[in-house]
């Protein structure tokens, strides 16, 4: 909730775009506010759906130490460092695009419609992709995740954690991706792609909906190379 209201109220965009020099592309300081944004928004987008895993991770390990309270935090830790670290590599992205005037800083989407487009069909054959199909399985099967690589104690805690983050960059990033397409703070843009990211890894069917989302990504941008 908190990194939701973070993004509502404009993850410090609003100060940053009345910096003096912000026609010519942002500075080298503005890296840090730019990586807030994007590590809030890995936050605001993915803590909903990796909250099942957390929470099954809970009973787990009560019934396997009885009352030893169950070290969430570090599952959690480890879950987001992962996505802390695509969070840097998206913000450098971000500023190279528009030094290279290939992306706005006003809009943060990508110039022209035809890099739209092969961003979204690039996302679109990913989805259809094996790799994208054995992460989002692993994401989707939580108690088969914890079976095979449970381990015991805060640092084994921490080990899931990023195993289990690794796995959901692995099936999540194009869709990640997409937000140069619609705008990296384009509100509508990001609620969008959370739900699909939910219905993928929470819903029945999600592997067949992520394949649909996939042909749909690829359509969406072949109409608009031949539009």
């Amino acid at each position: 909730m908190l990194a939701w209201a973070y993004l509502i109220f404009g993850a410090g965009m609003d100060r940053m775009s009345a910096m003096p020099g912000m026609d010519d592309g942002r500075s080298g300081n503005d890296f840090l506010v730019v990586a807030a944004m994007w590590g809030a928004m890995m936050v605001a987008m993915m803590s909903p759906s990796a909250a099942p895993t957390i929470l099954l991770y809970g009973r787990v390990h009560r019934n396997a130490a009885g009352a030893s309270p169950p070290p969430t935090a570090a599952f959690l830790a480890g879950y987001l460092a992962c996505w802390i670290g695509f969070a840097l590599v998206a913000a450098a992205l971000q500023l190279a695009l528009e030094r290279a005037a290939l992306a706005s800083p006003a809009s943060m989407a990508l110039h022209g419609r035809h890099a739209a487009a092969a961003l979204l069909i690039a996302a679109g054959l990913y989805q259809l992709s094996p790799f994208k199909d054995a992460c989002l399985g692993r994401c989707r099967s939580p108690a088969d995740f914890l079976a095979r690589n449970y381990r015991p104690g805060a640092s084994g805690a921490l080990r899931l954690g990023l195993l289990h983050g690794a796995y959901c960059v692995g099936c999540c990033w194009m869709l990640m991706a997409l937000l140069f397409v619609g705008g990296v703070m384009n509100l509508i843009w990001i609620a969008a792609l959370t739900l699909l990211v939910a219905a993928e890894k929470l819903l029945p069917g999600g592997n067949w909906l992520a394949r649909i989302a996939g042909m749909a990504m690829a359509g969406w941008g072949a109409a608009l190379l031949l539009g």
